[in-house]
């Protein structure tokens, strides 16, 4: 089982962290898609409610474009850009440069779709 992304109606291939927020993530998943509504926030991010609270271990991080990290133990953010702030990591989105993950995240606000189901072999 693993845990699929789509930005939109792009799939995206994302290395996620093993920590306990990401499990807890998959539980979410489970049984039914989980859909994010995020928003763009300071120009380099989009940011959206979870609707539940995850385990959060926040550490000072600096980001880079594809990272997805926790803020407030209750919100996704996607990064485009870079910003240093205490977040839990949750993964890394591996098949997109930092100008298609500019392209997919800059111009307007985005749903994320999460789904957990069995990888295709």
């Amino acid at each position: 089982m693993t845990l699929q992304m789509t930005i939109g109606d792009t799939p995206v291939s994302v290395a996620w962290e093993d920590n306990e927020a990401v499990q807890a993530l998959k539980a979410l998943c489970e049984n039914q898609p989980l859909t994010i509504d995020m928003s763009m926030y300071g120009g380099f991010e989009q940011v959206g409610s979870i609707g539940s609270d995850l385990p959060a271990n926040d550490m000072q991080t600096t980001t880079s474009a594809g990272d997805i990290v926790l803020y407030s133990g209750n919100r996704m953010v996607v990064f485009y850009g870079s910003n240093t702030w205490a977040y839990t990591r949750l993964g890394h989105i591996s098949d997109k440069s930092e100008e298609e993950m500019t392209q997919l995240l800059s111009n307007g606000n985005i749903t994320i779709t999460l789904t957990y189901r069995e990888e295709k072999q």
